[in-house]
């Protein structure tokens, strides 16, 4: 893997500045998803906040990704 999950907020921003493929989505989900359960959200709450109002994604891609995330939080270890 060319990336490592990130644990804080501040390596996801710094990822986010490298070129988009398939494995940089995916180490990103994931370390939202560390990052989360370490703070204590709930998938609810992460849910909720992804659900919200945002102009850079439309209701059925927030849906969408709100599916993976689900995924994942029930997938990747804390």
């Amino acid at each position: 893997m060319q990336y490592e999950i990130p644990t804080k907020i501040e390596e996801v921003l710094n990822l986010c500045q490298k070129p988009i493929d398939e494995e940089l989505v995916a180490v990103v989900i994931a370390g939202i998803v560390r990052i989360a359960k370490a703070e204590g959200y709930s998938i609810e709450q992460l849910s909720q906040e992804i659900m919200s109002e945002d102009p850079l994604l439309d209701p059925v891609q927030r849906r969408w990704l709100c599916d993976i995330l689900s995924q994942a939080w029930h997938t990747i270890p804390f």
